[in-house]
């Protein structure tokens, strides 16, 4: 399998995870809701933590993370014993997704070829035992795997409307897509994330690996070469989501063209 940039919205919430904050999480339970809009400074690391504690500060402000939605789960998740329940991830994943598509103001396409992802936050189990039923999605540009997170404007609302600029669209710079580091477009860069290939509706059962693989490969050599103009020469790589991932509701697989430009 090859990079799994875009993915790590999803598999976050699949594994029930999400971020802390940048010195640590300090310890606190709030029942209250988070409030919405607020931005916060966030690092790599707490992209794999499933609470978030930080204060808030000034989206006027140098800050990694926007929050763009918070809500309250529906009684029947509600009246779920274990915060950790995966019921509630999978939820989530629904809901922040189709919200954070409409929030950057672009189609799921050219989302998912954005240097933009997003990370779920839930109650402590102690919140959760005290009445806290929220839950909120934040806005962050980089992965856990990043060396760091990348700083955002004031408001990323609309970021990804008409064409976006080159900073918050993938590339990579390096011989292969599965080994480069992904860089924003507006950066050196030996690859760039051009398509996305739907391999299924949202009630299609998983086809497997092999067929998801081999209907990537080919429908990105087509895609690719047509975005190239036809060059007689060309390169191409991808990357396609398993099975998990699947389950989550992705259905798509990125395409990516060898190109500096």
């Amino acid at each position: 399998m090859l990079s799994r940039l875009a993915a790590v919205a999803l598999l976050l919430v699949l594994n029930a995870c999400s971020p802390v904050n940048a010195s640590g999480d300090k310890g606190g339970d709030p029942v209250v809701a988070p409030t919405l809009g607020a931005c916060r400074v966030l690092v790599p690391e707490d992209l794999a933590r499933p609470t978030n504690n930080t204060d808030a500060v000034a989206c006027g402000s140098p800050h990694t993370a926007e929050n763009f939605l918070v809500r309250e789960f529906p009684p029947r998740l509600a009246a779920r014993a274990d915060v950790e329940d995966p019921a509630l991830g999978a939820y989530v994943y629904k809901v922040c997704s189709e919200r954070f598509q409409a929030f950057l103001d672009s189609d799921e396409s050219t989302v998912m070829r954005s240097m933009l992802s997003w990370a779920w936050y839930r109650p402590t189990e102690k919140a959760w035992r005290q009445g806290a039923r929220w839950y909120r999605c934040d806005v962050v540009s980089g992965t856990e795997q990043s060396e760091q997170l990348r700083q955002l404007p004031k408001t990323t609302e609309h970021v990804l409307l008409g064409e976006p600029e080159d900073e918050w669209m993938a590339c990579a710079n390096g011989d292969t897509v599965a080994d480069s580091p992904k860089v924003p477009c507006s950066e050196p860069h030996s690859w760039r994330a051009v398509t996305t290939i739907q391999l299924g509706g949202e009630d299609d059962a998983y086809p497997g690996e092999s067929d998801v693989r081999a209907r990537t490969e080919e429908y990105c050599g087509s895609s690719v070469v047509a975005w190239l103009n036809y060059p007689v020469d060309y390169d191409f790589g991808y990357t396609f989501f398993g099975r998990a991932d699947w389950l989550g509701g992705n259905r798509r697989s990125i395409c990516w063209a060898k190109t500096q430009k």
